[in-house]
């Protein structure tokens, strides 16, 4: 699937993993987290191209002639389910493009690439999160019919509240 003239959107391959952690690590500097990534290689390469992968990617590399084609933004996702329908969803984990890239329709492709999958498969619904200071891609979000769920809170058990709830008996 094309996004423009000169990009290419497309499913992430093996080869991709490098530079799609390398995007993991410039979205944790614009979320303001530059040292919360543990991800490597290895792990991210097990999770989406293992022996039965449960996240997936696509990517949208930029062509700009005669040089090699340069990935500029990634979409991570895996597949949720809604109890109420009885269905799949998906939920998109990262979005990201490079800064330079941006306003090219990129992220648009790249979400639209995720709707069109939900709605070939027959899934309820795609879903994400975003920082409530991160006003530009709110924005965005509410620009192609997106809403948010005012009425719920995202919750999270990690770290050592985790390990110890985890290993209480």
């Amino acid at each position: 699937m094309s996004t423009s003239p000169t990009a290419v959107l497309r499913q992430a391959t093996p080869e991709d993993v490098p530079v799609i952690l390398e995007l993991i690590h410039e979205l944790a500097v614009y979320e303001k987290e530059p040292d919360a990534v543990r991800n490597t290689p290895e792990a991210l390469g097990a999770a989406l191209f293992g022996p039965a992968p449960a996240v997936f990617a696509h990517v949208v590399e930029e062509h700009d002639g005669g040089a090699s084609p340069r990935v500029v933004g990634f979409a991570l996702w895996f597949l949720n389910y809604s109890t109420w329908e009885g269905t799949h969803g998906i939920y998109l984990e990262d979005l990201y493009v490079r800064p330079e890239a941006r306003g090219h329709g990129h992220g648009r492709a790249l979400l639209q690439e995720l709707a069109r999958t939900a709605v070939e498969r027959g899934y309820a619904r795609v879903e994400w999160s975003v920082l409530k200071w991160n006003e530009p891609s709110i924005g965005f979000y509410r620009s192609l019919g997106a809403v948010p769920l005012d009425e719920w809170d995202t919750f999270r058990l990690t770290g050592s509240a985790l390990a110890a709830f985890g290993t209480r008996t």
